[in-house]
């Protein structure tokens, strides 16, 4: 299952995991993230113990959103030793989503 992460756990499950993480920055009234929401819990399932995968409510977190310079939602964000190194927007298939990330 994707963990939640907020303002207050953002940094220890984050910026300093052992392993890489990929969040999803999404929003309740977003359509294509709801769409989204089910690819991003297979993933969790399917990678877990390998990458982190987890979520940020946009209207909750905003500081986390304006930090990481989110301007729309979905926006998926994979960091690694607490940096960013990748980032895409919208609503990918799964597929795709292993592939720009490099899951496999």
């Amino acid at each position: 299952m994707a963990k939640i992460f907020q303002q207050d756990n953002f940094e220890e499950e984050v910026l300093k995991s052992d392993i890489p993480v990929l969040v999803d920055f999404y929003a309740e009234w977003c359509g294509p993230c709801k769409m989204l929401g089910p690819v991003i819990e297979d993933l969790a399932v399917e990678y877990e113990g390998k990458v982190k995968i987890g979520k940020v409510n946009v209207d909750l977190a905003e500081e986390l959103a304006m930090r990481y310079q989110v301007q729309s939602v979905p926006t998926l964000i994979l960091f690694k030793n607490g940096q960013v190194v990748k980032r895409l927007s919208g609503a990918l298939p799964k597929a795709r989503l292993i592939s720009e990330f490099s899951l496999a």
